[in-house]
């Protein structure tokens, strides 16, 4: 059969499909009322196009994961959002949804994310700033007030303290009537990343994956719609990695996932579905399109190849994106909307699920509102006038696209061949591997910036004399004050005993062999606070030293 009849026959199984979820319009079409294909393939031989490319929601799912892609609907524009305390960041949510926003992104700040309390000695100076504070549920609460979570998707960027903050947003989805089978969004959940490229872990590796694998077994029978872990490359690309070992690490980091769930008795058909991707979007468009291609190929052969996954689903790589917050320039501010453009439309030609685009002053401070909105903008301006979202994989057959895709796999599979020499990710993690590459390719990155072998706009060229920075977001430390103010009116108010009760239980069962989410849940609807679920677990099972890499 040739490839033009395979096309008509994938033609025919999506037009089927559009039964139940038809695509945007009738048709598309450019602005010289030109028809778009659905999509284009070759119209001659062209050898290992169906092994390498195929076709869109097909194996190996190179040209994207779903067969309709944006023709059905636009990928979730979900802004990363979250300062202060909980009433301010549930205001910038509702402004956000307001102005057209799909989903909710949260950020945490740094205590919240170390499982800490606002009120412990650690956290001092550090509360709200960076994210929104929780130490409770009732904090919880205030943060989706008003919000109804079995209309909106949420995803929170939280790893260490990822069981805790789900269980909360499980019992607020509750007291507003949700129950857990109709709630859906993702947990970042990726603790091997933060040992090699950003260091809020708390728990030793065998500890926190006992978490991570409680967590799929959890969600698997009780929050099915849930992705249970969102396995991140984008903060080792902030750390300084290069596009080939963002996929590759990432991928290990993966295959490290899958290989503890399945030793820990889950079947691969049974939680790989529910397996989410983080990426960075950087600055080389073109070498981006082709790292989230190589990306979606090599994931669907390793798990089809490697762990057997049987279910489609299994084998297909879903990815957020999020523009490279390291390209953003201090000086010249404004330059960053161009970056974060290309970027936005790097990850729109590679086939993202979801996207955040940063704001332009986000090197300086939190954004404002202004910046925000044209951030959302930006994504809104790509979806709706560009037309780059009405024919699937629009770059696909470009020589230089094809070559950048196969050259990433290639090398990006070396790195994952190496990492399994050394005994897999979590080995390789200890023995420093991963965090001297990543220093490595930062250091030579640095380098030649000030080689001016590259060029960074408005920094070492096309510079200007700027003033001081005008109208940036400042979290005051009355914040923290009244963060601490609330906390302890909460515990006033609390049954103590209970509270006591269930932390005992979770410490029990923390010793034993028991799934914990279900001892995290009890403890949080009792109104333990975040920093006492952790202090439980870290009391069983201690806490990480970093490995130190010269």
């Amino acid at each position: 059969m040739s490839i033009s009849e395979k096309k008509q026959a994938w033609q025919a199984t999506v037009e089927k499909s559009m039964a139940k979820a038809p695509e945007r319009r009738s048709s598309f079409k450019t602005s010289s009322d030109n028809e778009l294909e659905r999509c284009y393939a070759p119209q001659f031989d062209y050898p290992g196009y169906e092994e390498n490319l195929g076709f869109p929601g097909q194996f190996p799912f190179t040209r994207g994961v779903q067969p309709t892609m944006y023709r059905g609907r636009f990928w979730t524009m979900r802004q990363y959002a979250g300062f202060g305390n909980a009433a301010e960041s549930n205001e910038r949510y509702k402004y956000l949804l307001s102005a057209g926003q799909t989903g909710l992104s949260i950020a945490f700040d740094l205590p919240t994310q170390m499982g800490y309390d606002s009120d412990a000695s650690m956290s001092r100076g550090e509360v709200g700033k960076v994210g929104v504070a929780i130490d409770s549920l009732a904090d919880m609460e205030v943060l989706f007030d008003g919000i109804p979570l079995d209309k909106v998707s949420t995803s929170m960027t939280i790893n260490s303290t990822a069981s805790i903050l789900l269980a909360m947003y499980i019992a607020v989805a509750e007291k507003q009537g949700v129950t857990p089978d109709k709630i859906s969004g993702t947990i970042q959940n990726d603790i091997l990343k933060e040992y090699m490229a950003r260091g809020t872990y708390i728990y030793p590796p065998k500890e926190s994956m006992r978490i991570i694998t409680d967590i799929f077994a959890y969600c698997k029978d009780n929050v099915p719609k849930w992705n249970t872990i969102s396995i991140s490359g984008y903060h080792i690309r902030e750390a300084g990695s290069s596009a080939v070992q963002e996929v590759a690490f990432t991928l290990a980091d993966g295959i490290a996932y899958v290989e503890a769930a399945v030793k820990a008795g889950l079947d691969v058909d049974e939680f790989a579905p529910r397996l989410a991707f983080f990426f960075n979007a950087h600055n080389n468009l073109l070498e981006e399109v082709a790292k989230f291609r190589a990306a979606r190929r090599m994931w669907s052969r390793i798990m089809r190849e490697r762990f057997k996954a049987k279910d489609p689903r299994s084998q297909m790589l879903r990815f957020h994106t999020q523009t490279a917050g390291c390209t953003l320039t201090a000086q010249q501010p404004d330059n960053n909307i161009m970056r974060v453009t290309l970027q936005a439309l790097a990850a729109v030609l590679g086939g993202t699920q979801s996207l955040h685009t940063n704001s332009r002053d986000e090197a300086l401070a939190l954004p404002t509102e202004e910046s925000v909105r044209i951030a959302l903008r930006t994504q809104q301006v790509i979806a709706y006038e560009s037309g780059v979202a009405d024919s699937i994989d629009p770059l696909a057959g470009s020589f230089l696209v094809e070559s950048l895709t196969d050259q990433i796999e290639q090398q990006a599979m070396a790195y994952i061949e190496k990492i399994d020499s050394l005994g897999g990710a979590v080995e390789a993690i200890s023995r420093g591997f991963q965090q001297k590459e990543i220093q490595d390719s930062a250091y030579a990155y640095q380098r030649s910036i000030e080689k001016d072998e590259t060029i960074i706009v408005g920094v070492n060229k096309f510079t200007v004399e700027e003033g001081a920075p005008q109208g940036l977001l400042k979290v005051t430390d009355e914040v923290e004050v009244k963060q601490k103010e609330a906390l302890t009116a909460m515990k006033a108010k609390r049954d103590s005993a209970q509270v006591e009760k269930t932390l005992k239980a979770l410490e029990q069962a923390a010793k034993g062999t028991d799934n914990l989410m279900p001892y995290i849940l009890d403890a949080v609807k009792s109104y333990a606070t975040l920093g006492e679920i952790a202090n439980v677990m870290r009391g069983v099972f201690g806490v990480h030293r970093e490995t130190v890499v010269l």
